[in-house]
């Protein structure tokens, strides 16, 4: 059960502009952004901003807000009271996707349609395109089935651990999957990705080029994981090789911080269809479904996303509907069923 109430403290944090205690979920919808706290076992909206403003993506820092949409960027500092459009020279651009450096906070990234990453250094105010990614894609002809010869940049992942902390991967539809070990200064090709979008060939130990996201272990900045178009795949090399652990269409998985081996994922025998949710619990050699709750197998309907917070597991799925869990229950139920159209969903404290 979920509520619009406000107890008098968080009505009082949110009259002087601060930050709400505790957990806080910022969830961009097309319908703009709202924000909820978890209080007394439940989610409670507290906040919806910007309702006139279709949201593509979201990022959260300790002080700042960067909100995507299919024109650009927008960027708030008092948890959405005011908001400021930053775009410079990202104007109209689609941003697709967005996300932060753990160790670098005020570092923010941004990927866009047609595929280009844009980095920003002093907490989102201005933005710079890192031009080798662009160049990339127009010598390599990165597409989109309904948006020939762009591409896009559709996640990103940060690692925090051994050998490479401080690594980001990044996934590209249809290009493949690229890297930065210098802070998101510059961007390369994964070793296990040659950029090449014809997935209609022999792949042998090279990553499926049409990436959806991509997910890299706390364990190791080694062990990444990818969605794609053609499969579920793992590297546990940096990306020099990849190795399918699930043949089907896949959006989405989460990794288990605390065991790299229990995996939850999105799979669907193709674009929104037949979508379900399965678990396994030796690394990807079985499966079994793990959509308890839920009408899964969803006919036309498919996991876009997945977040989680310390005691929860969140699915975004492609009707707009969001799911959660326990993270040690099996099953899922709707989250804030009164929020629809969501589009991303990013947890802090």
């Amino acid at each position: 059960m979920c509520r619009n109430l406000l107890t008098r403290q968080e009505q009082r944090l949110l009259s002087d502009g601060n930050r709400p205690m505790g957990t806080t979920m910022y969830i961009a919808t097309a319908v703009g952004l709202f924000i909820a706290a978890f209080s007394e076992g439940e989610w409670r909206i507290i906040k919806h901003v910007l309702p006139d403003t279709p949201l593509t993506s979201i990022a959260v820092t300790e002080d700042v807000i960067v909100a995507g949409t299919a024109d650009g960027l927008l960027r708030s500092t008092d948890t959405g009271k005011s908001w400021t459009t930053v775009n410079g020279p990202i104007a109209n651009v689609h941003v697709r996707w967005l996300d932060h450096l753990v160790a670098v906070p005020t570092t923010f990234l941004a990927g866009t349609e047609p595929a280009g990453i844009w980095v920003s250094r002093d907490g989102g105010e201005s933005w710079a395109d890192r031009k080798e990614v662009g160049s990339l894609r127009d010598t390599l002809g990165w597409f989109l089935p309904y948006s020939p010869e762009s591409g896009c940049v559709r996640g990103f992942a940060v690692a925090t651990a051994a050998p490479n902390p401080g690594r980001v991967y990044v996934a590209v539809e249809v290009g493949g999957v690229l890297i930065s070990d210098d802070a998101a200064y510059t961007w390369r090709l994964a070793d296990g990705s040659d950029g090449n979008p014809d997935f209609a060939r022999e792949l042998g130990t090279l990553v499926h080029p049409d990436v959806h996201s991509i997910v890299v272990h706390p364990s190791s900045s080694d062990l990444v994981f990818a969605p794609t178009g053609g499969g579920l795949y793992r590297s546990t090399d940096g990306g020099k090789a990849w190795y399918m652990i699930y043949r089907c269409y896949i959006r989405a998985v989460w990794v288990d911080p605390s065991d790299p081996n229990h995996i939850i994922a999105g799979p669907a025998d193709g674009v929104s269809r037949n979508g379900r949710i399965e678990e396994s619990f030796d690394g990807g050699s079985t499966w079994q479904d793990a959509s308890d709750g839920t009408a899964a197998p969803w006919p036309r309907v498919m996991v876009e996303r997945f977040a989680h917070s310390d005691t929860e597991i969140f699915a975004v799925l492609s009707n707009g509907e969001l799911w959660s869990k326990p993270a040690a229950d099996r099953s899922w139920r709707r989250t804030l069923s009164q929020v629809g159209r969501v589009r991303a969903v990013a947890v802090s404290r």
